[in-house]
């Protein structure tokens, strides 16, 4: 059976075609799983731009969500099509300056929430 998602390439490119959405994307990828206040404190945005970029992303099929709890954690849809993987996979690993300065505000975040094992 195949679960992968039917992406196509002018859907995956139109998402990733804003500036904020294609670092939320790598910065997750990175990290494996984010809520919506660490994407705040790691691009420094109001809660409603992070929420708006991310339903965005979730509507075209590269994220997906997880409730633990109070937080609602994104990641990428392990259903994305290999040839989508690879084009993440190959723009986190060219162009890693494009996360450099969120990546360091979330480290640097306090209180971060814990992500709840199931």
């Amino acid at each position: 059976m195949n679960n992968q998602v039917c992406i196509s390439p002018v859907t995956l490119f139109r998402a990733l075609g804003d500036d904020l959405r294609l670092a939320a994307t790598l910065l997750i990828h990175q990290q494996g799983k984010l809520c919506v206040c660490e994407l705040m404190a790691a691009f420094a945005a109001p809660q409603p731009k992070v929420s708006r970029h991310l339903a965005s992303l979730r509507e075209a099929g590269v994220l997906a969500t997880e409730r633990r709890g109070q937080w609602v954690y994104y990641y990428l849809n392990p259903h994305l099509p290999d040839w989508a993987m690879r084009i993440l996979d190959e723009t986190a690993r060219n162009h890693s300056a494009l996360i450099a300065q969120p990546r360091d505000r979330l480290q640097a975040m306090a209180d971060r929430p814990a992500l709840q094992c199931s």
